[in-house]
C-alpha cells in the first residue's frame, strides 16, 4: 500500500539481471522484461539515469523529498584490478564493463550495429562464474578466448557446470598462470600479457593452497584484449555521501541480517551492497525481509496499528 520509487543509475532497470548476466544464460526480453513489468504493474515507479550520491543523496530523499524510508540495494559493482604495469592500456577492461556493454548494447544480437571492441584474441584473468560468463561472451562475439588462472583447476571457484560448458565451447584454460604485466604497442593498445608460471604451496587462510611463482618461468601470451574478472566490492559513493552510514573493512554496508536495518534510522540495505558479491536469490530474500521491516518501521513511527 505504499508509494514506492526505484532510482536506477543506468538507462535500463533490472540491475545485474539486465547488464551483468549474459543473454545466453538469462534472456532479457523473455525473463527480465517480464519481471520488471510485473513490478511496474504493482504501481512502482522507476526513475532511470539517477546516480544516488550525485543526482540525489539518501539524506535529501529523507529530509527534503518526504520519503519515510530508503532501501539501498546498489549491489557490488566496483571491479578489482591487479595493480600490475599496463592495466591502463587500451583494451584492458573489467568483466563488469565488458558484460555491461555486451548486454546494454545488445552485442549478442546480429541485427545491432554495436560499438563494442572485442578484439581477435581475448584473455580473461580469473576463475569465477563471472570469468566464465565473460570468456564465453567473448567467444560468442567471435574472439579466440582464453582463461588465465593462478591456481589449478581443482581450485577454480566457478561452478563445475560453468567450467564444463566453457570447455565444450572451446575455451582454452591456462592454469597455474599469473599475469605480471600487460604489454602494449606504440599506440597504447594491448599486444600481450606477460605471465609467470605458478606452483601450489601451503594452504592459505581459506584452506586453499597458496600459489607461488616459479623463478625464471616468465612467458608472454599474445592478445589484444584483457578482461579482469577478479571480483567486485560495493561502490563507496552512497556510503561516502550519506552521514552516519556504517561500512565494514570490505566497504560493505553494515546491516542487520534479519531486518536489513543499517546504522541510520530509516535506512535499510541488502543484497551485494551488504554481503559483497553473492547471488540474485540471496539479494531477493534480503529485499523481501527489508520490505517487511520497513512496513513495521513506518507503522511504528506513524502510530499505525
Amino acid at each position: 500500500g505504499y508509494e514506492v520509487k526505484i532510482f536506477e543509475a543506468l538507462h535500463k532497470a533490472g540491475g545485474v539481471l539486465q547488464y551483468g548476466i549474459p543473454e545466453f544464460r538469462l534472456p532479457k526480453d523473455k525473463v527480465v522484461a517480464r519481471e520488471i513489468e510485473n513490478v511496474l504493474r504493482l504501481g512502482v515507479r522507476i526513475e532511470t539515469d539517477v546516480i544516488v550520491g550525485h543526482t540525489v543523496t539518501v539524506d535529501s530523499l529523507l529530509d527534503e523529498e518526504g520519503y519515510s524510508a530508503v532501501f539501498i540495494g546498489s549491489g557490488a559493482g566496483l571491479p578489482r584490478f591487479m595493480g600490475i604495469p599496463g592495466e591502463n592500456l587500451n583494451g584492458v577492461v573489467s568483466a563488469n564493463e565488458f558484460l555491461t556493454r555486451a548486454n546494454l548494447m545488445k552485442a549478442y544480437d546480429d541485427t545491432y550495429d554495436t560499438p563494442i571492441y572485442v578484439g581477435r584474441r581475448v584473455v580473461v584473468v580469473g576463475g569465477g562464474n563471472v570469468a566464465m560468463d565473460a570468456v564465453r561472451t567473448a567467444a560468442r562475439l567471435g574472439a579466440e578466448a582464453h582463461i588465465v588462472y593462478r591456481r589449478s583447476e581443482a581450485e577454480l571457484p566457478a561452478r563445475a557446470e560453468e567450467v564444463h560448458h566453457a570447455k565444450q565451447e572451446g575455451i582454452e584454460f591456462r592454469m597455474l598462470t599469473n599475469p605480471v604485466e600487460v604489454l602494449g604497442d606504440e599506440k597504447g593498445w594491448v599486444r600481450g600479457l606477460r605471465c609467470v608460471r605458478m606452483e601450489l604451496g601451503e594452504p592459505d587462510a581459506s584452506g586453499r593452497r597458496s600459489p607461488v611463482a616459479v623463478e625464471g618461468s616468465e612467458f608472454e601470451i599474445g592478445c589484444d584484449v584483457v578482461i579482469m574478472a577478479l571480483g567486485t566490492s560495493p561502490n563507496p559513493l552512497i556510503a561516502s555521501t550519506t552521514r552516519g552510514l556504517e561500512t565494514n573493512r570490505r566497504g560493505c554496508l553494515v546491516a542487520d541480517e534479519v531486518h536489513g536495518q543499517t546504522s541510520r534510522e530509516g535506512i535499510f540495505a541488502g543484497g551485494d551492497a551488504v554481503t559483497g558479491a553473492a547471488t540474485v536469490i540471496l539479494a531477493m530474500g534480503a529485499g523481501r525481509r527489508a520490505a517487511r521491516a520497513i512496513d513495521e518501521y513506518v507503522r511504528a513511527k506513524s502510530g499505525m496499528n
